[in-house]
């Protein structure tokens, strides 16, 4: 049996969806996408809902009180017993055609109510940062399965030949806790995981090759290694064969890349809507207007992360939620409208995927007697805007002080597959076989959220 298993996980590496020499070669989906291209905006370390979109008044009758035992026992990392109500300071309004609920954090983002659905019930697993970021990108609380941007390049392959299938840009200040591994390709073919661009003028390193190196020595180096790699490749090394297709992607990047990564090109008036010109804006500002460059160019999947490195730059709000996310908003909120505006004017928005959303959501009791509030992972917001998903619409909700998801609860399984789902990918069909077990990013779980459908 256990030979029997090797086998088959051999012939499934050999004749898996990529076929050919190309692995990224462009694929159809399981049945029509309503979204080509998806950008993930992950928010480390935690955001608020109850200070950004879910507003819940009862947390003002409840303030300086005891959590009510009617509301449960709270699964935080941090919080001591009988942790005392903290209420949003945030002043809400309601915006758009629906009416949607928003605070002051964001008030770029409130022209945006009738392009964006709120998805209040979302539910993980783990109240730790690096288990939950697994979670939220590869669908495990442990490292080393595959993420959803490769799972994602596995079924669909790439627009684009000369540019990466999957872009992951962090902020200059450090990776998230979870690090690499939120972005690995696991056991599926190294050729699917993240690639990695740099915060600053100069996204990718070593682009151009030295002056006195031509083009034609370059080409001719690069088949010599080639020839050299494929007289010694087995045709199941996926390892060796995903580092003879980086050789060939960075040499075709070095004639497509450089324009692709080149924000001067864009208007005065269009740095100026990112937030470019201002310092405060200028970092996410940047890597939001590089993804909209990258995926007008055919890259399927991209990733900004806001937050990393020191806990100070993350939205991991245990001392001061007010201060917290007043400086993390600040960092964030117009750059986000902004991506939603130039993807609405160019006709990308209606089958680009936009998605936001950190690890887990914040508690609706204090920290330490203080103004900041623990991890939740109970009952959280995300947002998802274009692609075929329904602006305007609020799905699910959770109960009266914000812990818990009470109605239309999505788990992170229901969150990927309907990701999938709008891709053109069915989350129960998009399987690898591994150790003699067809896995897949949503395990034995996830249903779709057909309410947020279009």
């Amino acid at each position: 049996m256990l030979g029997l298993a090797y086998l088959l996980e051999q012939e499934a590496k050999a004749a898996g969806p990529a076929k050919g020499d190309n692995l990224l070669a462009p694929m159809p989906g399981h049945h029509r996408a309503t979204a080509k291209r998806c950008i993930f905006l992950f928010m480390t370390g935690g955001p608020s809902q109850i200070d950004l979109f879910d507003p819940k008044p009862e947390l003002n009758r409840l303030e300086g009180k005891p959590l009510p035992p009617s509301f449960g026992k709270i699964n935080s990392q941090f919080l001591e017993s009988d942790p005392l109500c903290l209420p949003s300071h945030r002043k809400w309004g309601k915006y758009g055609q629906s009416g949607m609920d928003m605070s002051d954090l964001v008030p770029h983002l409130h022209k945006h109510a009738d392009d964006i659905a709120l998805i209040r019930s979302c539910v993980a697993d783990n109240v730790i940062h690096a288990p939950a970021m697994y979670q939220m990108n590869t669908g495990r609380v442990f490292m080393g399965f595959p993420s959803l941007g490769s799972w994602v390049t596995y079924g669909l392959g790439s627009e684009n030949q000369d540019l990466p299938a999957y872009v992951v840009m962090t902020q200059p200040e450090g990776t998230p806790e979870g690090g690499a591994p939120c972005w690995g390709a696991g056991f599926l073919p190294p050729v699917h995981q993240g690639t990695m661009f740099r915060s600053g003028p100069s996204p990718i390193i070593n682009l151009r090759p030295p002056a006195e190196f031509t083009t034609a020595q370059q080409r001719r180096t690069l088949d010599l290694l080639k020839s050299m790699n494929e007289a010694n490749l087995d045709p199941l090394d996926t390892e060796l064969s995903a580092r003879i297709a980086s050789y060939e992607l960075a040499y075709r990047m070095q004639s497509r890349a450089p324009e692709a990564v080149d924000v001067s090109k864009e208007s005065a008036e269009t740095r100026s809507l990112y937030g470019i010109d201002d310092p405060k804006t200028a970092d996410f500002g940047t890597r939001c207007l590089l993804a909209r460059r990258l995926v007008e160019r055919g890259v399927r999947f991209v990733q900004l992360y806001s937050g990393g490195g020191p806990v100070a730059i993350q939205w991991d709000a245990h001392d001061d939620i007010d201060a917290n996310h007043e400086k993390m908003c600040g960092l964030t909120d117009k750059p986000v409208a902004a991506l939603l505006t130039d993807l609405k004017r160019r006709g990308l928005l209606e089958d680009t995927l936009v998605v936001w959303g950190g690890e887990f959501g914040r508690t609706p009791v204090c920290q330490g007697g203080g103004r900041g509030r623990d991890h939740n992972a109970t009952g959280f917001t995300m947002w998802m805007a274009g692609g075929g998903v329904k602006g305007g619409r609020i799905v699910g909700s959770t109960d009266e002080i914000g812990m818990k998801a009470i109605e239309d609860r999505a788990h992170v399984n229901d969150i990927h597959a309907t990701i999938l789902h709008l891709m053109g990918l069915n989350h129960t069909r998009l399987t690898y076989l591994h150790n003699g077990r067809d896995e897949r990013l949503t395990d034995v779980a996830g249903k779709l959220i057909t309410k947020l459908f279009a």
